[in-house]
């Protein structure tokens, strides 16, 4: 269960992040979700009323309305980066986020736009790996994240229609795939063979994802509305 959202200064589409927010409240409704603003993702709180409970960046890119909104905040941890670091403002969220606790953490704002920073953003699913903290990455068309072998998935739950699936650092050993639309036994899934695994879909009510080795990206996504 997701129990720290952070939002980046990338691309965002509001209303559904806005609604995409108030599902995960009101699956926690025994425990406050944490929101944190990366950088000139605190444009996204100013817009939408929202309140931060922790901001984190060098704000050098946040707007001039961003900024006297930072000010404003009383109730808000903030935490001032300097421009010359040797991470991102969203590695540095998530770092701090982690260091406090944070176990499930969704990143909104995270994809679209410059390809160097999203694939940035697609490392920090490891490095949450690496730490024993799983992080999502979502927009309005897509949910991607790491599984683990014996991750079951509900068609009545699914983000989308399609489910796709990438090896992350190498291949992925002895890939099988049940109650999917393709299914697969035993594969080893590399690279170069990775479009054998796009644009799957869930079949049966329950799918299930095993495998023996390595490490595995799922990309649930569905068509632009």
């Amino acid at each position: 269960m997701t129990d720290t959202v952070i939002v980046s200064g990338g691309m965002i589409q509001k209303d559904f992040a806005l609604d995409f927010l108030k599902k995960l409240q009101k699956e926690n409704k025994d425990q406050k979700l944490q929101l944190v603003a990366a950088d000139r993702g605190l444009d996204f709180f100013r817009e939408t009323g929202l309140v931060p409970d922790l901001a984190d960046g060098d704000f050098d890119s946040v707007s001039a309305d961003g900024k006297a909104y930072l000010d404003s905040l009383t109730k808000t941890s903030i935490v001032q980066l300097q421009p010359e670091k040797d991470d991102t403002d969203t590695q540095s969220a998530l770092n701090l986020a982690i260091k406090q606790g944070a176990r499930s953490i969704l990143i909104l704002g995270a994809t679209g736009g410059r390809l160097d920073h999203f694939l940035g953003n697609l490392g920090l699913l490891t490095l949450g790996k690496q730490k024993g903290v799983k992080v999502a990455l979502a927009d309005e068309q897509n949910y991607i994240c790491l599984v683990e072998s014996g991750t079951r998935l509900y068609k009545d739950r699914q983000f989308g229609k399609y489910v796709s699936f990438f090896p992350a650092g190498g291949a992925v050993e002895g890939l099988t795939l049940e109650g999917f639309k393709y299914t697969l036994a035993g594969y080893n899934l590399t690279v170069a063979d990775s479009g054998l695994t796009v644009s799957n879909e869930i079949q049966e009510e329950e799918a299930v994802i095993r495998y023996q080795s390595g490490s595995l990206l799922m990309i649930m996504s569905r068509d632009r509305r």
